[in-house]
């Protein structure tokens, strides 16, 4: 797809079309960089996105239990006293 640079103030931008944006799954802030001669766009991510959705899938899939069974510490075993 071709475009022109327009005029913004004191820079040059391009409109995206809404299509591309959607596809690209970019929404709200991007990223820049000069890649090979020209210019790379890419969606600024939260560093922890996905997390909730994979953490559904693994309760959904029952493996959200400990991983090991509980190891009482020493203080546990000979000073504690349970009630």
């Amino acid at each position: 797809m071709r475009t022109r640079l327009v005029r913004i103030g004191r820079s040059r931008g391009v409109c995206i079309p809404e299509d591309l944006l959607r596809q690209a799954e970019i929404d709200g802030e991007v990223e820049l960089r000069v890649a090979d001669g020209g210019l790379v766009v890419t969606p600024v991510r939260s560093p922890r996105a996905g997390w909730a959705e994979a953490a559904r899938l693994v309760r959904a899939r029952g493996e959200d239990g400990m991983p090991d069974p509980p190891t009482p510490t020493r203080f546990e075993r000979a000073e504690w006293e349970w009630k």
